[in-house]
């Protein structure tokens, strides 16, 4: 199963590098990856791959999300499939 993950926050040193080893923990395979700085605001989205994420993605869901108050990011993922869905016109 493929998913988004996005990523929002104040910038600082080293965002992309904690939230990618919190990915590889997981064994989840990043197959896309953008980023961009908006002024002192930073926002990423990657496209990923879970097929080799042994955690249920509900559980996965919140460790990402607890994960990211310790460091004040705001992570969210959500599946391929209900994000194309919801953005279908």
């Amino acid at each position: 199963m493929k998913a988004i993950v996005s990523v929002f926050a104040k910038d600082s040193k080293g965002i992309t590098a904690y939230v990618t080893a919190l990915l590889a923990e997981k064994e989840i395979n990043i197959l896309d990856i953008s980023q961009t700085l908006m002024q002192e605001y930073f926002a990423m989205i990657m496209l990923v791959d879970l097929a080799d994420c042994a955690e249920p993605f509900d559980e996965l869901a919140r460790f990402l999300q607890e994960k990211g108050r310790e460091r004040c990011l705001d992570i969210h993922i959500q599946r391929q499939d209900i994000f194309e869905a919801m953005h279908r016109i």
